[in-house]
């Protein structure tokens, strides 16, 4: 962004016009509906990911829609205290491992080695395993974070609480700016993750082994999943718990342009297109002209 397009590859504004009729339409059924799915997302560097418990959409800076099905847990295990955070942790990294989804080829391969990096960082001996962790976790937030990611974050968030407050229509034509700041963001459960984390490493009951580092990690991943079911109960002190990872998203997202906003409305569409009552309306993929 802020560079001139490439030739031959139209520029963001051009991309979404490409199918702002059919997005437009399914925006102000929305606006109309009495309830809607709960909504997530996610930016990348060149589009922005949107996503309900069933289905996940992503937008990219090229006019393309890529959509698919989430994965969905078994009921045993979404009924199992600690497990059920994993398994809905690890579905919500799905659209980025498609063959069709968020990230490239080669991006995926490094995105599932850094994930599976601390499998073999625990061989190591503690001051390199210090040392190379601290390395991958500076290469992943770099290469997570690049580009206009920050500002797409925010467009993401305006987005979503756009839909619901039920002003889709009105910021679609930027009459409305809901909030970039966002209770459900993944920032908000990192700035838990790590107290959380801290004290299990501290007090953790285990004698050591060469598997602790990845039993802790895994341990607070799935304790802080469950206090993050908690968090979004809505229960008035529970807010609280949000107040550290809100004034973060003051770092991790910015104030994005009316165009990257529609960006992130065009994926939103997408998903709610399939969530609401079918019609006789064109899908937004179809009318992207590309869907996964």
């Amino acid at each position: 962004m802020g560079r001139p397009a490439l030739v031959g590859r139209p520029s963001l504004v051009e991309a979404i016009g490409v199918h702002a009729d059919a997005v437009t339409r399914v925006l102000a059924r929305a606006d109309q509906a009495e309830s809607l799915p709960a909504l997530g997302g996610m930016a990348r560097p060149d589009g922005v990911v949107i996503v309900s418990e069933r289905f996940w959409a992503f937008a990219h800076q090229d006019g393309s829609v890529h959509e698919g099905r989430m994965l969905r847990s078994t009921h045993w295990a979404a009924r199992i205290p600690f497990l059920r955070g994993l398994v809905r942790l690890t579905a919500s990294l799905s659209p980025l491992f498609r063959r069709r989804g968020a990230a490239r080829p080669g991006e995926r391969w490094l995105l599932g080695a850094a994930l599976l990096a601390p499998l073999t960082l625990v061989l190591l001996p503690e001051q390199v395993a210090f040392a190379a962790g601290l390395a991958v976790t500076l290469g992943l937030v770099g290469l997570l974070l690049r580009g206009r990611t920050l500002f797409l974050h925010g467009a993401e968030h305006r987005a979503i609480m756009a839909a619901e407050q039920r002003l889709m229509s009105a910021t679609w034509g930027g009459e409305a700016r809901p909030t970039r700041f966002a209770p459900r963001c993944g920032t908000n459960f990192a700035v838990l993750v790590f107290p959380v984390a801290f004290l299990a490493q501290r007090y953790w009951p285990i004698p050591a082994a060469f598997y602790t580092p990845l039993a802790v990690s895994v341990a607070s991943l799935a304790f802080t999943m469950e206090l993050w079911r908690i968090v979004q109960s809505g229960r008035r002190w529970t807010r609280l718990l949000l107040l550290p990872g809100l004034a973060l998203q003051r770092l991790t997202t910015q104030e994005p342009r009316l165009d990257e906003t529609r960006l992130a409305l065009t994926a939103l569409a997408s998903v709610l297109s399939r969530e609401l009552p079918p019609t006789l309306d064109p899908p937004v993929s179809a009318a992207a002209g590309r869907s996964s």
